[in-house]
């Protein structure tokens, strides 16, 4: 027995002078020479001998402590040791915390990068929980007990997961089941959005938006049956008295409501006499065909439309504060009228959206747009587009669909900084966002001339058709790991 306690001590005379650096340096001890490998069960019994499984495992000044199994990190006894490439030994939870807040796949100490993704050191783990089982118990606790290191840890080992079936379907050439799905869908999306894009360039909306940018002096009759066409399907009734009389743009603009009520119009109608009227004194104002839909208003506003469509996608909020300050009379105030309407009116029969009135707002439809306006401004886009079902059918639903996909993917990046405690930078991230979009725009006046109009085409078809389809795969990222998605 007292043989076994000299090799006893010559074994824990092993860790009794180690550096931070070497930790299993041999000891100057000259039976040092005759030691055994270390193991933890050589190690335990050790421990066991000295009659202390806490802090002290070998009695008296010389014996295996916790700071020789130490985090690097927090200065603790090291729980579940992820050991690095370098070589470096940290807490599980303490290099959990270290990814989360510096993204960085690198070790805490030396910087080092890692390579693939770490996991604990099983024989480490095992040696430090037999040599202090006391001290290891009481920090389980103390970790399972903070939610925010157990969703750091989480979010770690997601992240790993994630790396792991990415690495997998790489080499083997394989996707999961859930993404080949998605990856169908946004295939079958994508064919829909090129025969919509095809049936728009080969339908007779390309001959109407010629008449917004052809003065009405210069409208043929052919052009003055296409105006009344676009009025409605009621208009259809006056074409071939038009026709049989031949009604240029010069005579256009001189009908009064008695020659549309006596033959040989016949406008007997009144409220078709009205809206024929109305209409008729826009194109006298504006000397043009004023634009009705979303083409027109394209042929029209090439570049307004085109920076209405990005800005509103990427910053609504900023855009619709731009709208109200330099655009309220033509675009802020018949969108709050369409959005946030003093009272629901039926759709007229010609599935156009119902003429907004000309007035201010209330204080009614104020308060209901800045609630929309603060929580969810991409409703209000929604909403808009809702009235435009009747003229532009599936472009509208797109519309739906992004403004929809859209406050998911803000209500993510919400949840991302309130999960991490990061609420406290959105002022500054809001900051940023701002001069970003500033930058942005300032960027696209100075550029917007020398775009040729082709590929302003293509960013437009782009971003109306194409990008809800992107958005779907974002928002199924989101969905699946929302906790692993960088900002």
């Amino acid at each position: 027995m007292k043989g076994a306690n000299a090799d006893a001590d010559s074994d824990t005379g092993l860790f009794a002078d180690s550096e931070e650096e070497d930790d299993f340096a041999p000891s100057s001890s000259p039976s040092a020479t005759s030691l055994k490998p270390f193991t933890p069960s050589a190690a335990a019994a050790d421990a066991s001998s000295s009659g202390d499984g806490g802090g002290d495992a070998g009695g008296g000044g010389g014996g295996i402590t916790e700071r020789e199994f130490s985090c690097h990190c927090c200065y603790d006894v090291l729980v579940d040791p992820t050991t690095l490439n370098c070589g470096h030994s940290f807490c599980r939870h303490c290099l959990s915390q270290w990814w989360e807040s510096s993204r960085k796949t690198e070790c805490p100490e030396c910087r080092e990068r890692w390579e693939g993704f770490p996991r604990v050191n099983i024989l480490l783990r095992d040696a430090v929980e037999k040599l202090f089982p006391d001290a290891v118990s009481q920090r389980r606790e103390q970790i399972h007990g903070n939610p925010r290191v157990s969703h750091s840890v989480l979010a770690f080992q997601r992240h790993g997961d994630e790396q792991a079936n990415r690495g997998t379907a790489v080499a083997g050439g394989q996707r999961r089941a859930a993404g080949g799905f998605f990856s169908g869908v946004l295939t079958a999306l994508t064919a829909v959005a090129v025969m919509l894009l095809v049936y728009h360039w080969s339908s007779r909306e390309g001959v109407q938006e010629l008449l917004v940018s052809k003065p009405v002096s210069s409208w043929s009759p052919e052009d003055v049956a296409l105006w009344l066409e676009h009025l409605g399907p009621w208009a259809s009734l006056y074409q071939e008295s038009f026709n049989s009389e031949q009604v240029n743009g010069r005579l256009l603009t001189l009908l009064e409501e008695d020659e549309l009520s006596r033959p040989p119009y016949s406008v007997l109608n009144q409220a078709h006499r009205r809206a024929i009227l109305e209409e008729l004194q826009r194109v006298r104002a504006l000397g043009v065909k004023p634009p009705q839909n979303l083409w027109e208003y394209k042929a029209v506003s090439g570049g307004k439309s085109l920076f209405l469509l990005y800005a509103l996608k990427g910053s609504p909020r900023l855009t619709l504060l731009y709208l109200y300050l330099f655009d309220y009379e033509d675009t802020f105030r018949p969108f709050i009228h369409t959005c946030c309407p003093v009272q629901r009116v039926h759709r007229p029969l010609d599935g156009r959206p119902a003429k907004t009135p000309e007035e201010d707002p209330n204080w009614k439809q104020w308060s209901e747009f800045l609630v929309k306006f603060a929580l969810l401004p991409y409703q209000l886009i929604a909403e808009f587009a809702w009235d435009w079902l009747g003229v532009h059918y599936w472009t509208s639903r797109f519309v739906i669909v992004n403004a929809m996909l859209l406050s998911v993917l803000e209500g993510c990046a919400f949840w991302r900084l309130w999960s991490r405690a990061q609420i406290r930078t959105l002022p500054k991230k809001m900051w940023n966002h701002f001069w970003k979009m500033l930058s942005q725009g300032l960027a696209f006046i100075l550029l917007w001339p020398m775009i040729p109009q082709f590929v302003c085409n293509c960013l437009f078809y782009w971003a109306l058709y194409f990008n809800p389809i992107i958005n779907i795969d974002l928002v199924v990222q989101q969905l699946r790991h929302p906790d692993t998605q960088v900002p």
